[in-house]
């Protein structure tokens, strides 16, 4: 028993440890299941790995966690902060607010950046928001520039806090930036030439102690090395401002070159008096009396902005010039000095819309006052001063006696880019914008100009300008205009593109430095946002040099900067590379008076010419360079007003072709050295109208046309013959016509008979005129303009007619019905001719009135949606609230002033400020908002301007504050004692939008009013609205004919093929629906004995599950339909048409459901069609699924036809036929006859032709026996001709065959009388000659019949 019991214990225990480990293995199996420890497949760089995937940290995003995206704090005392480890990927916004304590120095080293040039840009802000200084803008790559200078950007803010915006587009994107801060560091830890030391405090800033020959505030700053020379050459200044003080004899930073010198050198004087307040960049400056007076120019904060400013070139001392009042601050204008006069003209105004402006001020620097000047436009009446910014202009004069202000290109928000010169005479206020000769520029923003006063031109190099096939981008171009003449030259390109540079001309050299170098990211090789470059061009050999960059103790890179020339040095001030500079450079080129010996002096260079004169070294004066050109320089011009006005000496040749003047060209079309005579030349329109940038510049040029699909300017159709002549084109023609007939000749050429209404115009075509008569063409052309009645002359459109420059040769008769005509060009006037007479020419200019209209200008929209309607044309900044052109937005914001843009939706609604947002989320996306949320804590709040600190408040503008400086801190707005929370670096956890409480912090418990998501952020089905931020839901109203509808618009999604409108109120009547849907329904009204198939399979078909149809039969119909997917069937009947409007009208028939295919037959005996005309059967198909074909068919059919019905109808078809028969076959007979005819015609012809060509063969065969020599063709004894003149008889004498003695037999003469058939229809009098091509002979030639001989 006990042994049983033992058993039974071990039994049982045995089947306990199989459970256990069934049910072990058993856990293990769903544990492994339901919780797998899956690895993520990539590292998870900023977040954790949960479930295979990464969930990132709070503002970072990707698969990996790798970019950055929101708002970051930092409050460590030093730290990073990076886009991420690989590239920042597109549209990235973030920002980073730094925390220190009150009025700390924060300093920010970028270690590395590496971003689009002018496309993505990083802020930095001194303060805890966008409203802020600001500071430093950054963008494109940031190395140093010579190798071993250890000098890395540098920034620092002194308010306690600092705040880094970062924004990308949707372009490019690069490997981004590493960004070190410290909090109470020394500067740049002292550049390794000093020790860090507290201050006495604990409040006080570090400092640096600077080594031995070491100053600045980091120590960065060498000064009096060598000792200077001491003590030949100079000594050192230790009590001063440390610095070397050279003998007469020596110069140099560290007095170790002679005076003169036979090298050059750079200095960096120190800033006195020191202060932010002089940094500035696109100002401008000039000299007088050897100082530099620097006026205008953009800088991040206007609120202690000086707009003018003079510096004295000898003592190196700034000096501000109050005044007070003038024009407002301004940058991107020129600057012009003439005596005491400074003319300033143009630029963008900071002002306002920031709008460009064409206002000219003058400036007295004796009397320190401005004054507004209003130039006087003159002829022609199409010409207009230009508003422009970023051009430049000189005061020249002419060797008239006369002075004018020249203004260089530049861009224009309303007319793009710019290629016109314009001319402001400071005598009579004129303003001109004369036509120039020679090359045809491209104009541009951003160029540098020189005027040379040797020579009488101006040397204009780069800028940013439009190119081919539609792109922008930087150039390398040079110019030289000529000011008397009006004429420009191409010159050598310099193989280095860059726009807001700086030049000017040093002993005929003309030396360029700096600039942005960044041309199109997809065309740029790593070149950079900010240039030190320094290139010289010889003018004398036409070359250009790389020179060596400044070397100095730091990068001087730089765009947006000024350069002038005084007593032999370049003084370079201001400019951009990444903060704001107002630091001076001078630069001093070599001397020629220091190369004593000839061989030294004439190979001085690069950056200086010399010439050897007299036993002494003089700097060379410009003048025209002599030379051979290859033919390689020339064959790149490809219009003759480009090839001939090179300074290669290039010629131009008949056969379109540009080769050098040396080499041999078959017709010599235009010699050497251009055209003094701009008829010479002809002006290639094609290439005139290539570089008009815009609809509005190109419709000012007549004899142009915009092309709005490819958005470029061509040249009008059929231009040949046309000249350009001032803002007029004119064709003269030597077509003998009446004053008729010329108007159609015009008409042809998309023109109008010309008026000259201009004195340029009527002595271009007397001109022309005399030319003609040197070739025996002897033209009295009609113009436009005719006798309207006895006492009245008056042009075409009917405006009278006084100018002065056309006049009336005496004699002329006084009644109406005569038209005008220029008389020969030695008389020089206008006679009268009556209008039905013939003269011999006309003039034609082209037809203004059928050009399409161009689109309003970017620049004049006002808010994003008008803005970016326009497709990919225009692009929106919001920050500024500009629009413009998106071949321009580089140049419209060069300091980054647009921290986002947009060419789409304008979602979110950001208009004016950040009240349009709606959501905490969108609210922080946008740098200038923070969040409000109210003491609900459901997620409800208000989206206001402010900072870290709390909201901000706009005040109004004063004087000419600009925008960052216009805010207060104001926090009751969201006052924290009422229970306001406000947001600024993230959001509170509960975002319900006000229409839940949250659970676990930010779970919503239940969405109340209607709506649903996990943030309760949008309506239920059946009800629209925008519930965010506590907005309300409401139904749907569809009539009944939906249950859905689109969240935010209520249009409603109809359910029933057929019934549209936003609330389905309508049928579409259009595609054959009838019905009324507000009382029942819409119909598809179908034909009898027609198929139709529906096919709802579009993505717009899907909330489709009904459609209904009507027909009205009128006797015994048949009715089938099918469908791809199964439906639900209901067919009913009604006398009238009224039925589906008023219940209980109809009787039903047939009830299906979940079927695929239905036929049925309805009887005239059941129906009583004949009884009941207006039976109208009804077809309902509803409960189908999407997508879905549906064929439907009705077809009647009646009883015997009716005999009398059937003969009738039989007998009408057979007559009918038997007649077009009887036609047809009269048709045949006619074309049978007439093809008879040509065969006839044909063969007699070919025989006649073969007999002749034998008889000329023997003929020529046996010359030798022949009696007589016929001379040149046979000619016919007789020729008949048919009638109709296509045809003729031709008789002849032929000499018959004779026998090997070349006698004819006895009694026979050996001629015959041959006759022929032969065709004379395309032959032609010898003297016949034909009209002018261009017109057609509108009197119409007597019918022509086909010739017959019978």
């Amino acid at each position: 028993m006990a042994a049983q019991m033992a058993f039974g214990r071990e039994c049982d225990l045995r089947g306990i440890s199989r459970y256990l480990v069934v049910y072990v293995l058993f856990y293990f199996v769903l544990v492994t299941h339901a919780s797998p420890a899956k690895a993520c497949e990539k590292n998870c760089l900023s977040g954790k790995c949960i479930n295979g995937s990464c969930v990132c940290d709070r503002g970072w995003v990707g698969d990996q966690c790798q970019h950055c995206q929101g708002r970051f704090k930092l409050t460590e005392p030093s730290g990073y902060l990076t886009d991420g480890p690989i590239n920042y990927k597109y549209k990235t916004k973030c920002t980073w607010l730094i925390e220190g304590y009150p009025n700390a120095v924060l300093r920010l080293r970028f270690n590395h950046f590496a971003t689009e040039c002018s496309w993505d840009h990083m802020y930095v802000y001194d303060g805890d928001s966008i409203y802020a200084p600001l500071v430093a803008v950054f963008s494109g790559l940031i190395v140093p520039e010579i190798r071993g200078n250890e000098t890395v950007p540098e920034v620092e803010t002194t308010s306690g806090y600092a705040l880094l915006h970062f924004f990308s587009d949707a372009a490019y994107n690069l490997t981004g930036f590493e960004i070190f801060y410290s909090i109470n560091s020394c500067p740049n830890n002292c550049s390794g030439h000093g020790k860090c030391t507290p201050g006495n405090s604990a409040a006080s800033r570090v400092y640096c102690e600077c080594d031995k020959y070491w100053k600045g505030e980091a120590c960065d700053i060498p000064y009096c090395r060598n000792n200077c020379g001491s003590p030949d050459h100079g000594y050192c200044d230790l009590t001063g401002e440390k610095l070397c003080v050279c003998n007469d004899s020596w110069q140099g930073p560290d007095c170790s070159l002679t005076v003169p010198s036979t090298e050059s050198f750079w200095v960096l004087p120190s800033v006195k008096p020191f202060g932010t307040s002089l940094a500035r960049a696109s100002h401008m400056a000039v000299v007088q009396e050897k100082v530099m007076w620097v006026v205008g120019g953009y800088t991040f904060n206007y609120s202690s902005f000086q707009m003018i400013l003079n510096y004295n070139l000898e003592s190196g001392i700034w000096n501000t010039v109050p005044i007070n009042s003038g024009p407002v601050p301004r940058y991107g204008h020129s600057l012009a000095a003439c005596q005491d006069d400074i003319y300033m003209f143009g630029g963008k105004l900071e002002a306002g819309w920031e709008n460009v402006t064409d206002e000219l001020w003058v400036f007295n620097v004796p009397n320190r006052t401005w004054q507004r000047r209003n130039p006087v436009v003159g002829p022609p009446a199409q010409a207009q001063i230009y508003a422009v910014e970023g051009h430049s202009a000189h005061c020249v004069p002419l060797d008239s006696g006369e002075t004018i202000m020249l203004v260089i290109f530049g861009y224009s928000p309303i007319y793009s880019y710019i290629s016109n010169v314009q001319e402001y005479n400071l005598r009579s206020n004129m303003w001109l914008v004369p036509e120039t000769k020679g090359a045809i520029p491209q104009g541009g923003y951003g160029h540098s100009s020189t005027y040379d006063s040797g020579s009488g031109s101006i040397y204009v190099h780069g800028g940013y300008k439009a190119l081919p096939a539609n792109k922008y981008g930087l150039v390398d171009d040079l110019y030289r205009y000529d000011v008397n003449t009006r004429t420009w030259f191409i010159l050598r390109e310099s193989g280095f593109p860059r726009y807001l540079h700086s030049a000017v001309l040093l002993s005929g050299t003309l030396l360029v430095f700096g600039g942005n170098t960044h041309n199109d990211t997809s065309l740029s090789n790593g070149a950079k946002c900010f240039s030190a470059d320094f290139l010289a061009y010889d003018i004398a050999c036409d070359e250009w040099t790389l020179l060596p960059k400044p070397d100095l103790h730091r990068d001087v890179n730089r765009f947006g900067h000024s350069a002038v020339v005084s007593n032999g040095s370049m003084y370079v001030f201001g400019g951009f590379s990444s903060v704001l500079l107002n630091d001076v450079l001078v630069y001093r080129p070599p001397s020629c008076q220091a190369f004593l010996a000839e061989e030294g002096c004439v190979k001085a260079g690069p950056g200086v010419r010399c010439i050897w004169s007299r036993g002494r070294c003089l700097p060379w004066e410009v003048r025209m360079a002599n030379g051979i050109t290859m033919d390689e320089w020339c064959y790149r011009f490809s219009d003759c007003a480009s090839c001939t006005a090179n300074t290669k000496g290039c010629q131009w040749c008949d056969d379109k072709k540009c080769i050098s003047a040396f080499s041999n060209c078959t017709s010599v079309s235009v010699p050497t050295g251009g055209s003094s005579n701009f008829t010479e030349c002809p002006v290639r329109n094609e290439q005139v109208c290539s570089k008009l940038a815009n609809c509005k510049s190109c419709s000012l040029n007549l004899n142009c046309q915009w092309d709005q699909n490819h958005s470029q300017c061509h040249a009008l159709p059929g231009n040949e013959g046309w000249s350009q002549v001032g803002d007029a084109c004119l064709r003269i023609n030597s077509s003998r016509e009446s004053y008729d007939n010329a108007q159609h000749y015009c008409k042809n050429l998309n023109g109008n008979i010309a008026s000259l209404t201009t004195s340029k115009q009527v002595d271009f075509v007397l001109e022309e005129l005399k030319k003609l008569q040197q070739q025996d063409k002897r033209l009295s052309p009609w113009v436009g303009l005719r006798k309207i009645n006895v006492s009245y002359w008056g042009w075409e459109d009917m405006s009278p007619f006084t100018n002065s420059s056309l006049r009336w040769l005496p004699g002329e008769p006084s009644d109406s019905g005569f038209c005008a005509y220029l008389e020969e060009p030695q008389v020089s006037g206008l006679r009268a001719n009556p209008c039905t007479a013939t003269a011999h020419g006309l003039i034609c200019n082209p037809n203004q009135s059928t050009r399409p209209s161009c689109k309003k200008p970017c620049s004049l929209h006002t808010n994003c949606a008008n803005c970016t309607s326009q497709a990919m044309e225009c692009m929106w900044c919001g920050s500024v609230q500009r629009c413009v052109d998106s071949t321009a937005y580089v140049i419209s914001f060069p300091y980054g002033q647009c921290l986002e843009w947009q060419t789409g939706d304008c979602c979110p609604p950001l208009q004016h400020n950040c009240s349009g947002l709606r959501t905490c989320s969108q609210c922080l996306e946008q740098p200038e908002c923070g969040w409000c949320g109210d003491p609900t804590s459901t997620g409800k709040g208000l989206c206001m301007e402010g900072s870290f600190r709390g909201p901000m408040k706009r005040l109004a503008k004063q004087g000419h504050q600009g925008p960052s400086h216009d805010m207060s801190l104001e926090p009751g707005i969201c006052p924290k004692d009422k229970g306001y929370e406000w947001a600024f670096i993230q959001c509170p956890a509960c975002q319900c939008n006000g229409h839940s409480t949250c659970v676990n912090g930010s779970v919503c418990e239940q969405c109340r009013n209607l709506t649903t998501g996990p943030n309760c952020e949008t309506c239920m089905p059946g009800y629209h609205g925008d519930p965010t931020n506590g907005g309300k839901c409401q139904a749907c109203k569809c009539n009944g004919h939906a249950s859905v509808c689109q969240v935010l618009t209520g249009k409603c999604f109809c359910t029933t093929k057929g019934i549209k409108g936003d609330q389905c109120q309508l049928c579409d009547s259009e595609n054959r629906y009838l019905g009324n849907p507000l009382r029942g329904t819409c119909y598809y009204n179908l034909l009898i004995d027609y198929q139709f198939t529906f096919s709802l399979i579009q993505e717009d078909d899907n909330h489709y599950t009904a459609i209904n149809f009507m027909a009205s039969p009128e006797q015994n119909l048949e009715m089938s339909i099918n469908a791809s997917n199964n439906f639900n069937l209901n067919i009913t009947w009604s006398v009238g048409s009224t039925a589906g409007t008023i219940s209980g009208e109809e009787v039903p028939i047939v009830s299906k459901t979940n079927i695929k295919e239905y036929r049925d037959s309805f009887s005239c005996e059941k129906f009583t069609f004949r009884s009941n005309p207006n039976i109208t059967f009804y077809v309902y198909v509803s409960n189908f699924s999407w997508p879905i074909k549906i064929q439907i068919a009705f077809s009647q059919h009646g009883g015997i036809m009716d005999l009398v019905q059937f003969f009738v109808t039989f007998f009408s078809c057979f007559l009918s036929l038997l007649l077009v028969a009887a036609v047809v076959w009269k048709i045949k007979q006619t074309c049978w006859a007439s093809r008879r005819r040509e065969v006839i015609f044909t063969v007699c012809f070919s025989h006649c032709s073969i007999f002749h060509i034998n008889i000329n063969n023997f003929i020529s065969r046996a010359s030798h026996t022949i009696f007589f020599i016929l001379q040149g063709a046979p000619k016919p004894v007789a020729m008949e001709p048919c009638s109709g003149g296509k045809a003729a008889v031709l008789t002849v004498l032929m000499r018959l065959p004779s026998g090997p003695s070349g006698l004819p037999p006895p009694g026979q003469s050996g001629l015959i009388v041959a006759s022929a058939l032969i065709d004379v229809s395309q032959q032609k009098p010898s003297d016949f000659k034909d009209k002018s091509l261009a017109i057609k002979n509108r009197k119409a030639l007597p019918p022509a019949h086909q010739g017959t001989c019978v």
